[in-house]
């Protein structure tokens, strides 16, 4: 048995496929010193008897490149390495059996089409084509990617080890690993069973295991075991070699040829955790007991879908664990917690199809210090300490797998493990008749119910039944008065005496102000791209309050606390549980807050852009008048033991004025008429704020610079070739999400990044990322405010000026306008006034 070494540049932990990608692409890299370590045998976890199904259209742009990758790994491997994978490119069938699921699809579709993915959109008659044996005749439609493909999890596996070991790696198996050692918050051993390795690199990829393995580091790895299900069935006569996978999403089932035999697998809604005390030590190769009972309903579906089922006979009946995510989205990244420790886990059943494209970013990761795009949507840095907890992961996880095939509804809110987090007004916002949303595990309150109904979504993609509720809370902010509870916003204190100093680099604003003065701005990378979009209020000369985003929270302080320079007079605290916010927004805010507080209001003593401690009621709180809606306005933060107190002052006096409370809902529709950017959304670590239209908040010239400075000028003389517009749709019956194809003059040049109906300017709205195909630079020089370009004649403005737009919703092209300014009050004079 080969000796373990004492040292190593990188340490793997597991070696399943994803384990062996990250080496695989580790060596191609260059690295040398990578070191691959397994409890028992490679694949022996959940790798072993995965499906092998390898689509290729995620959820985003990103993961779907990523995911065309792996097919395009897959594809050579065999070549490169001489192992057999059994990659096939069969194509994938996906099918509706009502309009519902149907619009689902074409949607689909057409957000392939944005990420260049080959589709098409087929009529029940032309799948039974392709798939003979589909019951074809209560089918609306279906979509077929004729580039997706199968692999054998096994043999591909064993090509990429091979394909690693060939480039330098040490894989050894039968080794455990006991431990993870850290000394000031970085990796500095892993420890085994065969003695110490010092490394200052570990990536966590083992799988069902790597919650444990990252708490060994005090690291948040929130996955949990579910059992999946999944037969074989007799050799079936007429089932012809390479059919495509066969998806029926309503049936929570997948059907894939399998060497003349059919494979049939199901997600059901209810499923079973499965590890909940901890995964036995000798897990390995291992099938969990069968339970006919629990499956049994979901027969039925696949046999109406597939008939031939009903007289066939079943080879293997499989029930194995696989690894499930509180969002459905796997976890990849550096920790927040530990540097050096990284993550490639949770992989939610599509382990198999995301590990090619998984391993090469993560490597590219470890190597360049930062992800090579924008990987937000499963970066680890997204996690809340507490979805560690084993209760809530037990209770989520009943849900979560059945997600995966359920309808993706926009607004869709997870139904398990739910009260989490909760402001200290909840129940207040509860009586009221509050539905509320969870992010990040806190509950906030989306729309309000009408007396006389309930608060609860009726999901479609058409104007759902808070349509109108929120329309009326968005009215009453644009017309009176409304109020938000948004206490989960994450709020940092920056104190000491280079306060100032450490935290004027870091942003690309200036925030070396007056006290009481609040700076919008962003925190870029080196590379120029928007790392976070928030506020810093100068509260002394020697502390500043950070707002930003709760989605953020974690990834957030983890980047300011990184970039505070090494001996530094200054220290970061998370202080967000430590203030309750309420929003009170409006043209008659000013009126209502003037009644509970002796402070003068007026602009000239209190201009928008300020802050100030103020009495309010018997209370003490910090007013800001900053606004995220696009009114005058005023953000109240408010100590928590106080909150109760403030807000039933507020909802009292508010009846002269016609106060409404709000939700979230209504904010980003009232944001949207505004194009104000969402981070995470409209803008992120590979959108610059020369095009994304926010170079209004970079301090080109002041003292030290900031980070990404040097990236914007290259970028400023060279010329960018994309920005970000505003959209209005010339029809008001069809509403935007994310992902829709824009078309200009016929030509695919961006797609939709966010979207809400707007209901002062009585149109779908949406803002995109428009790209000039034509080689030819657009001037950003011109854009400022929240908007982009003031006018002239710029090339920006010109271009965008001179298309004709569409945007595909759902496989139709709807003609819409585009602008460079945002649909209401361009001039911002009502946030101002």
């Amino acid at each position: 048995m080969q000796s373990i070494p004492s040292s190593a540049d990188v340490v793997i932990i597991g070696g399943g496929i994803v384990g062996c990608s990250v080496a695989y692409h580790l060596a191609r890299r260059g690295c040398r010193g990578v070191l691959l370590l397994e409890r028992r045998q490679i694949t022996c976890g959940t790798t072993w008897h995965a499906a092998g199904l390898v689509g290729q259209l995620r959820a985003t742009h990103n993961l779907t490149r990523l995911a065309q990758y792996t097919t395009e790994l897959y594809e050579g491997l065999e070549r490169e390495t001489g192992q057999a994978t059994g990659f096939m490119q069969t194509g994938s069938i996906a099918v509706a059996a009502n309009e519902a699921r149907f619009e689902e699809l074409r949607r689909g579709a057409s957000m392939a089409r944005s990420f260049g993915l080959e589709v098409r959109v087929l009529s029940p008659g032309e799948a039974r084509e392709r798939w003979p044996l589909l019951a074809a005749d209560d089918l609306v439609g279906a979509v077929f990617l004729p580039k997706d493909g199968r692999t054998n999890p096994v043999d591909t596996t064993q090509a990429l080890a091979k394909g690693a070991r060939r480039a330098g790696v040490t894989i050894l198996e039968n080794v455990r690993v006991t431990g993870i050692r850290t000394a000031s918050g970085r990796v500095t051993a892993v420890e085994t069973g065969q003695g110490e390795v010092r490394t200052a690199k570990v990536v966590n990829c083992a799988g069902m295991w790597a919650r444990e393995v990252g708490g060994w580091a005090n690291v948040s790895v929130p996955l949990h075991a579910a059992e999946h299900f999944y037969i074989v069935t007799q050799p079936l006569a007429g089932l012809t070699p390479g059919l495509p996978v066969l998806r029926d999403a309503d049936a929570c089932s997948y059907f894939k040829e399998d060497a003349g035999k059919l494979l049939v697998g199901w997600f059901e809604p209810q499923a079973k955790p499965w590890g909940s005390e901890g995964i036995p030590e000798g897990f390995a190769f291992d099938q969990l007991p069968a339970d006919l009972a629990h499956i049994e309903p979901l027969f039925a579906s696949a046999m109406h879908r597939v008939p031939v089922l009903e007289s066939a006979g079943v080879q293997v009946f499989f029930n194995g664990p696989e690894s499930f995510t509180p969002d459905d989205r796997y976890l990849l990244g550096e920790s927040p917690e530990t540097r050096g420790l990284y993550v490639a886990a949770g992989f939610n059943s599509i382990g198999i199809q995301s590990a090619g494209g998984a391993g090469k970013v993560l490597a590219d990761w470890i190597v360049d210090g930062h992800p090579p795009f924008d990987l937000w949507d499963v970066d680890i840095r997204r996690c809340m300490p507490f979805q560690r907890n084993r209760r809530y992961l037990h209770d989520r996880t009943v849900e979560s797998l059945g997600l995966l095939y359920a309808m993706h509804w926009p607004f869709r809110q997870a139904v398990t493990a739910r009260g989490v987090r909760k402001s200290a007004l909840h129940d207040r916002l509860a009586a009221a008749g509050a539905c509320f949303g969870e992010v990040a595990g806190f509950e906030r309150a989306n729309w309000f119910a009408p007396k006389g109904t309930e608060p609860r979504y009726e999901y479609s993609y058409g104007r759902q039944n808070w349509f109108d509720a929120s329309a009326a809370e968005h009215r009453a902010v644009r017309e009176r008065v409304g109020l938000f509870d948004q206490s989960s916003f994450a709020k940092f204190i920056v104190r000491g005496a280079d306060a100032a100093s450490a935290l004027n680099r870091i942003c690309a604003n200036d925030v070396d102000v007056p006290v009481g003065r609040v700076v919008y701005t962003q925190w870029l990378n080196e590379r120029g791209g928007i790392e976070a979009d928030l506020t810093v209020t100068r509260e002394a000369e020697d502390a500043y309050l950070i707002v930003t985003a709760c989605a953020s929270q974690t990834r957030d302080f983890a980047w300011l606390s990184r970039h505070l320079p090494e001996g530094a007079r200054a220290a970061a605290v998370d202080v967000s549980s430590a203030y309750a916010v309420l929003g009170l927004m409006g043209p008659r805010s000013r009126e209502l807050l003037a009644t509970l507080t002796d402070a003068d209001l007026s602009t000239r003593a209190f201009p928008f852009g300020t802050s100030q401690v103020i009495d309010l009621g018997y209370a003490r709180v910090r007013a800001s008048r900053i606004t995220y809606v696009g009114e005058l306005g005023y953000e109240l933060y408010i100590p928590t033991e106080f909150a109760q107190s403030v807000y039933d002052v507020i909802v009292r006096a508010g009846g002269d004025f016609g106060l409404t409370l709000a939700g979230y809902h209504a904010m980003n529709s009232l944001r949207m008429e505004k194009a104000y950017r969402h981070w995470g959304h409209d803008i992120g670590d590979e959108d610059t704020p020369l095009e994304a239209g926010l170079q209004f908040a970079l301090a080109w010239k002041k003292a030290g610079g900031f980070i990404g400075r040097e990236a914007l000028v290259e970028q400023r003389e060279r010329g960018v070739q994309r920005l970000l517009v505003a959209l209005a749709l010339e029809r008001s019956d069809r509403l935007l999400y994310h992902n829709e194809p824009i078309w200009r003059d016929g030509v695919l040049v961006g797609r939709i990044t966010s979207g809400m109906f707007g209901h002062t300017v009585g149109a779908s709205l949406g803002l995109g990322y428009v790209s000039n195909r034509d080689g030819s630079d657009i001037d950003s020089t011109s854009a400022g405010g929240s908007t982009c370009a003031r006018g002239g004649a710029s090339l920006a403005a010109a271009w965008i000026a001179q298309g004709t737009y569409e945007v595909e919703v759902a496989a139709e092209r709807v003609p819409a306008r585009a602008s460079l300014r945002p649909f209401y009050d361009p001039a911002s004079e009502r946030v101002k006034g």
